[in-house]
């Protein structure tokens, strides 16, 4: 975490090099941009560009190093615990000492499967969703009593008929035309309008969950209490969060420093690979952690866990 002089490296690696040579060769680098010198008198530490060349080949081809270990870890770790997402970012924080995030499949683009109106007492029933990931959205609606079982059966079907495999950002759209369409009773219209509103709401942000926050602190980068700060802040923003994370369903992204266009974050790296849900769907799995971070082991961990999660969450 610290500027390396040119004994160090002639001392501890078998390059065999004298220290003249290597000082030579590390002024080169720094002409050409991939080291830089914090003063006259220090060692080098590696820029942008260089952890960008040492990623670029590292990724070329996809080729990253099997880790069973990982997958093994993660799997234990996981089935121990009810829910995957926040127990899955909790196992890849502990297993790469770095922040970690886990995000699911966006929302919108999740299809239905099944729609049901479940009777409940007192002139309510349960309006349930399945996607097709096994996702569930539900809200109680207020409905006549006069409605019993078999007619809010018989609007179950229609409404699943019609929905069934649309979109979660398509059946927003169409709930709120049948509301206006349907005829009969205006609580049960009013309710599927309601729930179209909701859904709207819960798609606006991605479910993301982080673990390990505290982490970053082990490093001596962010041992200055203002940069810890900074970074913690943008733990606690989904948006900021959701602009970590790549934008197609890539198998493998790295963003180094200053590519992720936030001050707060110009010390650290983020390296994300997806994984599937359901019927073609991905989420992404990631870790936070200064730009030094060893990229082959953290590929190979958030490799083998992204297998992991798709074997447990795909089809």
């Amino acid at each position: 975490g610290e500027p390396v002089g040119s004994r160090t490296i002639s001392k501890f690696t078998d390059l065999k090099l004298s220290s003249a040579t290597i000082r030579n060769e590390m002024s080169d680098l720094e002409e050409l941009g991939y080291l830089a010198q914090p003063h006259v008198s220090a060692g080098r530490v590696p820029s942008v560009k260089a952890y960008r060349l040492y990623v670029d080949e590292l990724l070329e081809g996809n080729e990253v190093p099997q880790n069973p270990q990982a997958k093994e870890f993660f799997s234990q770790r996981v089935r121990q615990m009810e829910d995957v997402i926040s127990s899955a970012a909790q196992a890849i924080s502990e297993f790469t000492r770095y922040t970690a995030l886990v995000m699911m499949p966006k929302q919108l683009e999740l299809r239905v499967a099944t729609l049901q109106l479940i009777p409940m007492p007192r002139g309510s029933a349960l309006l349930v969703i399945v996607t097709d990931t096994g996702a569930i959205r539900d809200t109680v609606i207020r409905v006549s009593e006069n409605l019993d079982g078999d007619a809010l059966y018989a609007i179950s079907r229609m409404l699943t008929e019609r929905l069934a495999g649309s979109t979660l950002q398509e059946v927003q759209e169409m709930l709120g035309a049948y509301s206006r369409q349907m005829g009969g009773d205006a609580q049960v219209i009013q309710g599927i309008a309601d729930l179209a509103a909701q859904m709207a709401r819960q798609s606006a942000t991605d479910t993301i969950a982080v673990s390990g926050s505290h982490n970053i602190l082990n490093y001596p980068e962010y041992s200055d209490v203002e940069k810890a700060r900074a970074f913690l802040s943008v733990l606690e923003e989904k948006d900021k969060l959701m602009a970590l994370l790549p934008g197609q369903d890539a198998a493998f992204s790295v963003r180094i420093g200053p590519e992720m266009g936030m001050p707060e974050m110009a010390d650290c790296s983020v390296v994300t690979a997806s994984y599937q849900v359901g019927a073609g769907h991905h989420g992404f799995v990631g870790v936070i952690g200064p730009t030094r971070m060893p990229y082959g082991k953290v590929l190979s961990a958030l490799s083998a866990i992204s297998g992991a999660l798709s074997d447990m969450l795909g089809e």
